[in-house]
């Protein structure tokens, strides 16, 4: 593992290295598109793989990444050791915009290839499916918009072998320079995972709401902290 962190990153051009050569970011390209896809069922579950309660790591990796990659991949970065990837940061420079794109495009493009698929008649999906829609009713996706103060939107994963390192810090370090560079205010997001939590606050994020969400108790037999995160850049 590496001792050395992110705050001596340099950029060039759209390449930030750092000091320790274990690792380098840099802006994300078609040709790792795979890879961040299969991070990103991988960690789905808190940092853990998605297949404890979906059944589809296609679709899967749709839901997590489509946007991001196929819509606004100029605002994504990942991290690469030894020519692998090892974690990305994907952004969104315009959490409206991107929610208005998922709804038109992307949403109901990935409802048909599910259905093309039979992703919902498989018992595991429907049975997440279902909590999902009980957390629905009960109100638990109902939380302040904060779009206006923080429009930017950010969704980070890193591989299992390279967390600890210095890698998510380096990444959301690049995430921020690029917004700041462009102009954009402030930055949010939100997470159910505890040790995300404590990574953001680290990394200067303020705690901006905290709700709980219950769709996954009947596995994990326990309700899941929902916390949103935001950060505001001169």
């Amino acid at each position: 593992m590496w001792s050395r962190g992110p705050s001596h990153a340099a950029w060039k051009g759209s390449i930030a290295l750092t000091s320790d050569p274990a690792f380098a970011i840099r802006r994300y390209s078609v040709q790792d598109r795979p890879d961040v896809r299969r991070i990103s069922v991988q960690t789905a579950l808190m940092g853990e793989p998605g297949s404890a309660f979906f059944d589809d790591d296609e679709i899967l990796a749709d839901a997590l990444t489509l946007y991001f990659t196929d819509h606004e991949p100029g605002s994504c970065f990942v991290a690469v050791c030894g020519g692998k990837v090892a974690g990305y940061v994907l952004g969104a420079r315009d959490a409206r915009r991107m929610d208005r794109i998922c709804a038109a495009k992307v949403l109901p493009s990935l409802l048909l290839k599910a259905l093309c698929r039979g992703t919902f008649l498989r018992k595991k999906n429907a049975r997440f499916l279902f909590h999902v829609f009980l957390s629905l009713l009960k109100g638990e996706f109902r939380a302040p918009v904060f779009s206006k103060e923080y429009p930017a939107a950010l969704h980070i994963n890193i591989d299992r072998e390279f967390r600890s390192a210095g890698v998510g810090s380096a990444l959301i370090q690049a995430y921020l320079e690029d917004l700041k560079r462009q102009a954009v205010k402030g930055v949010h997001f939100a997470t159910m995972s505890g040790k995300a939590a404590l990574f953001f606050e680290k990394n200067g994020f303020q705690l901006l709401f905290r709700g709980r969400r219950t769709y996954f108790r009947y596995f994990l037999g326990k309700d899941v902290p929902l916390s949103i995160y935001g950060m505001r850049i001169a």
